[in-house]
């Protein structure tokens, strides 16, 4: 049961909200976030008001029933209306119970995303460029930006490493739940047995950190610049435009040398320094929270193996829902990658609604 005067704060809010977006008169660095909150109620202000109303429904269809002066047609219609609204008002509520789930702050970020090869040798850098082309052509289908920040290649094609960003709507909601270990079985093209090998690969997802989110002084810093190629290395760029940052409190590392400008190194370094500092500080409130860690599928556990591409027969497997779709190559085309997605998310709204329960 959901308390009504939490659906008349959801239906006041929108109201509130359209009146002032109507005016005109919002400041230009309030409306968007302004606009995006009256968009979210909007997706369930049609369910707060029908379970609003329920009440007041149910006792005027409950009084035509006990009215034995009406006609038995008038009745029965009654009767089968009472039924119609109270499957709506369960469904209502369920709506309603979701939306008011506690959010993740880190929802609407955009997203650095990691992929490294894991064990496996060849195969498992061949299996990194898979992924990364892989998430390639969901954010086509979706129409967010990828840009990549660093990479590493390897022989026939493959990538020892991948990091790039995500820009557009929620990117963080949706590709949080690919972090951890990604297995791969196939038969490599070199194997002359016809054996299926099996390696993997690593994938961390970062909500991308702003000035806002996490403050780091200089002071904490230290920057190393050095040849690209890397420290005392051969290459034909003579400038030393690669750039190292130590994060100094933490220990955290990062190394940019994909540009030629040492500027622009600077800027992609401290990117993804930024992420990787906000992530550990989320982790360790993460921790201390650890209960309701435990009620949540996206735990971004970068050692926790969660799902495994099967080639020989054509599938693919969440372990952490058990789900199993026979449609492989589909999936790593970004085809179907959103049906996996809905049923993490829906699985994940479960345990919380299991957990709100108790």
């Amino acid at each position: 049961m959901i308390p009504i005067e939490k659906v008349k704060d959801i239906i006041g809010k929108y109201n509130v909200l359209e009146k002032e977006l109507a005016s005109g008169e919002i400041e230009p660095k309030l409306f968007a976030k302004k606009s995006k909150e009256y968009s979210s109620l909007g997706n369930v202000i049609f369910a707060a008001k029908e379970y609003l109303n329920f009440e007041t429904e149910r006792k005027d269809l409950e009084q035509i029933i006990k009215d034995k002066t009406n006609d038995d047609e008038i009745i029965e219609m009654a009767e089968k209306d009472l039924e119609d609204i109270k499957l709506k008002k369960e469904k209502n509520e369920n709506i309603l119970k979701v939306f008011l789930l506690p959010k993740d702050i880190d929802d609407e970020k955009n997203a650095i995303v990691e992929i490294r090869a894991g064990t496996g040798g060849l195969e498992a850098s061949l299996f990194c460029a898979d992924l990364f082309k892989m998430y390639e052509k969901v954010c086509s289908k979706k129409k967010w930006r990828l840009e990549i920040i660093n990479i590493s290649k390897s022989d026939a094609g493959g990538f020892k490493e991948v990091i790039f960003s995500v820009n557009g709507n929620d990117i963080y909601s949706y590709l949080k739940y690919e972090s951890g270990v990604h297995r791969v079985q196939r038969i490599p093209e070199t194997e002359t047995q016809g054996r299926v090998h099996t390696s993997a690969a690593t994938v961390a997802v970062l909500p991308e950190a702003e000035d806002v989110d996490i403050h780091i002084k200089d002071s904490d810093l230290r920057i190393d610049v050095f040849r690209a190629g890397g420290p005392g290395g051969q290459s034909v760029n003579t400038t030393d435009s690669a750039v190292r940052i130590t994060h100094l409190p933490s220990g955290v590392v990062v190394s940019q040398q994909d540009e030629k400008s040492q500027h622009k190194n600077k800027a992609k370094a401290l990117k993804i320094l930024r992420s990787r500092v906000y992530e550990a500080e989320k982790r360790k409130k993460d921790d201390e929270r650890s209960t309701n860690r435990r009620n949540q599928i996206g735990t971004g556990d970068r050692s926790e193996r969660i799902r495994t591409y099967n080639f020989p027969q054509g599938r693919v497997t969440d372990h952490r829902i058990n789900l199993t779709l026979h449609k492989l190559d589909e999936f790593l085309s970004g085809e179907i990658h959103e049906e996996m997605n809905q049923e993490l998310r829906l699985k994940e709204q479960n345990l919380k609604l299991e957990s709100l329960g108790k």
